[in-house]
C-alpha cells in the first residue's frame, strides 16, 4: 500500500537531505535526493606523502595541477562546447575550492596563467585566506617586451615562470632562439626558476645547444596509440599551426631518448592527451621514461585519483633508467 507524502514532511526531509547533498537546486533534485542514501563524497588525505623533487630551492610535488581548466581553455578536438562548458563549471568558488583540495592531497604546485586577471585576482584571494599552494607561471611576452611579462608573474606570487610551448616552438621555428635566452635572463634576474615549454622536441634541443641553461624543461609526452589521435591525412601544415586539436607529442619515443641523456629538471605534460588515456597508463608512462614530474589539468572529482596513482607509478618507478634530476 502507497502512503502519501504530505509537502510538510517532504520539505522536511529534503531540507536534510540538502545538508548533505551538494548542489541541489531543483524540486525534481531535491525528491531524488530524498530517496538516496547515498554517502556524501568525500576526499580524505593520501595515505603517506606525497612525493616531491626540487627545482632550484623550490620543493615541488611530482604531481602538479595544470592550468588550462580552471582558465576555460580546452583541447576539444572538435567538440565546440567543451571551452564554454569549462567556464560555467569552473566558477570562483570551484576553482577555490579545487586549489584547496590540491593541497589537501599534497599537491604544493599548480600553473596559472597570470595575464588572466581573474585567475590572478583569485589566486590573491585564495593566499589571503591561507592557502598555501604555489605556482610557475606561464608566460607569453610579445618579442617587444620580455620584461613585463616576468616582473607581472613576480608581483602575482609565482616561484617560477616558462615561456609558454606554442611561442617557444615558433620562435624555434623562426630562428629567434636568442629571445628564449633573453627571456631566461629575465626570469632568472626576477630571482624566479626558469623554464622552456615546447610541444616539439626540437625546440628543447635548440635550447640546449644554445648554452641558456634554463632551471627545467617542459616537453609534453603521452603515447600515441589512443584512438582519437592525429591521422595521417591530417598532418599537412598541422607542425606550423596546431590546427588540429587532438596530438601534442609528436615524437614520443625521441623524446625519450633525448631526454634520457638531459640532465636537467624535466616536466612532463600533455601526459593524458587531453583526457583521452587513462591517469594510470599516462602517468606511468611518464614517470618511467624519465619525466621528474607531470603536470595535469584536473577536475576537483579526478584529484584524489591522480594523487593514488602518483604516488603508486613513482613509487614502481624508482629503479628506472633516467636518473632523478629533480
Amino acid at each position: 500500500m502507497k502512503t502519501r507524502t504530505s509537502r510538510r514532511s517532504f520539505l522536511k526531509k529534503s531540507a536534510a537531505v540538502s545538508l548533505s547533498v551538494p548542489l541541489v537546486t531543483s524540486l525534481e533534485e531535491y525528491a531524488l535526493a530524498a530517496q538516496s542514501e547515498a554517502p556524501v563524497v568525500t576526499h580524505p588525505p593520501p595515505q603517506g606523502a606525497m612525493p616531491q623533487g626540487k627545482i632550484g630551492s623550490i620543493k615541488i610535488s611530482r604531481l602538479i595541477c595544470g592550468g588550462n581548466l580552471i582558465s576555460g581553455y580546452a583541447h576539444s578536438r572538435d567538440l565546440i562546447y567543451v571551452s564554454p562548458l569549462l567556464t560555467h563549471y569552473f566558477t570562483d568558488e570551484k576553482i577555490l575550492e579545487t586549489w584547496s583540495l590540491c593541497e589537501q592531497q599534497g599537491v604544493n604546485t599548480m600553473i596559472l596563467f597570470p595575464a588572466d586577471k581573474r585567475a590572478a585576482a583569485l589566486y590573491e584571494r585564495y593566499r589571503s585566506k591561507g592557502g598555501r599552494i604555489q605556482y610557475l607561471a606561464q608566460i607569453s611576452p610579445g618579442q617587444d617586451d620580455l620584461k613585463t611579462p616576468v616582473q607581472q608573474a613576480k608581483d602575482a606570487g609565482a616561484v617560477g615562470a616558462f615561456l609558454l610551448g606554442n611561442l617557444s616552438d615558433t620562435w624555434t621555428r623562426d630562428g629567434d632562439v636568442g629571445l628564449i635566452g633573453e627571456l631566461l635572463g629575465h626570469i632568472k634576474d626576477a630571482g624566479l626558476i626558469s623554464g622552456v615549454a615546447g610541444h616539439e622536441l626540437r625546440t628543447i634541443v635548440a635550447v640546449e645547444k644554445s648554452g641558456f641553461a634554463p632551471d627545467f624543461y617542459m616537453k609534453t609526452l603521452h603515447e600515441n596509440n589512443y584512438w582519437s589521435k592525429r591521422r595521417p591525412d591530417q598532418m599537412k601544415e598541422v607542425i606550423d599551426n596546431y590546427a588540429i586539436d587532438n596530438y601534442w607529442c609528436m615524437d614520443p619515443k625521441e623524446t625519450v631518448a633525448y631526454m634520457s641523456e638531459l640532465k636537467r629538471p624535466w616536466i612532463a605534460y600533455k601526459v593524458l592527451a587531453a583526457g583521452a588515456i587513462r591517469p594510470r597508463a599516462g602517468l606511468r608512462h611518464a614517470f618511467e621514461n624519465g619525466a621528474d614530474f607531470a603536470a595535469v589539468g584536473m577536475f576537483d572529482f579526478q584529484v584524489a585519483e591522480n594523487v593514488a596513482i602518483t604516488q603508486e607509478v613513482v613509487a614502481s618507478a624508482q629503479n628506472r633508467e633516467r636518473d632523478w634530476y629533480a
